[in-house]
């Protein structure tokens, strides 16, 4: 196959980065003439030279460079300023523009399920994963809520969204429609932690964890069990890789196919 573009996800470490699988599988189904690689990198400066030399037209950037990278581009789009750090970036005849599509995958993924217009959220964490999240949901919701063991760092990112923050100890989950899990934990190889008591969760919740691997983490089997509706992270994992994806090629996302790849790599299906 001819190659016209070329793509990449930027980070360290990278090796074991799913987007490479996710998207060239969906290249090759919309007959997209392009490849996409992973690439570590420890210098994001000198890689961004390196986008612009060799024509990149678009790449993925990950831990640790997500703020860095900053610096670096020629152009940020309003909401990634917002949050923070860019995710995505698209070479513009020469010119880098970044973006940060974690918003919109989480935002994606829960509209699967419900709608957040007359809900109550709580975000687990205060990291990169939840700042993003808050900026996407905070004008969403009816109400918004910080939760997390650091009453410093929980309290911070509540005061930049201007939403309520509740510290974990006192979380109880009573007032809450919808919790998203944006913490590491549960995720391999400590499969066995949780964020929260299983106390905390009740029917009806919508219970999302944005870890992916293992699919179906502690967190996400307790609310099974507790009756909970449940939203597992490939599906953000793959809505903020379809945004990538449209603004790289200017075609819709394979959305189904894409999910397929994810989910049969983790699974070994």
């Amino acid at each position: 196959m001819e190659i016209r573009s070329l793509y990449a996800v930027l980070g360290n470490p990278v090796a074991h980065s799913l987007s490479p699988l996710m998207h060239n599988k969906a290249f090759s189904v919309v007959g997209h003439k392009g490849i996409y690689v992973a690439i570590k990198v420890s210098d994001i400066g000198a890689a961004m030279n390196g986008i612009r030399a060799l024509g990149f037209q678009g790449a993925s950037v990950t831990i640790p460079h997500k703020i860095s990278v900053m610096d670096h581009l020629d152009e940020i789009d309003d909401m990634a300023v917002k949050i923070g750090a860019v995710n995505t970036i698209l070479n513009r005849n020469g010119k880098l523009v970044g973006y940060n599509s974690d918003h919109l995958g989480a935002l994606r993924a829960l509209a699967e399920v419900t709608a957040l217009k007359e809900k109550s959220v709580a975000i687990l964490g205060a990291g990169g994963a939840a700042r993003a999240a808050g900026f996407g949901i905070a004008p969403e919701a009816a109400k918004l809520t910080i939760v997390n063991r650091s009453v410093e760092r929980g309290e911070a990112l509540a005061s930049d969204l201007d939403v309520n923050f509740i510290p974990l100890a006192e979380f109880d989950g009573s007032e809450s429609d919808v919790l998203i899990n944006t913490t590491p934990l549960g995720m391999t190889p400590h499969e066995q932690k949780t964020p929260i008591y299983r106390e905390a969760l009740r029917s009806p919740m919508v219970v999302m964890d944005i870890v992916y691997n293992p699919i179906q983490t502690r967190l996400l089997q307790e609310a099974e069990r507790a009756g909970c509706i449940t939203v597992n992270g490939v599906a953000m994992f793959v809505y903020q890789g379809a945004f990538q994806f449209e603004i790289w090629t200017e075609k819709p996302a394979p959305l189904e196919v894409m999910k397929q790849v994810v989910t049969e790599a983790l699974t070994g299906a």
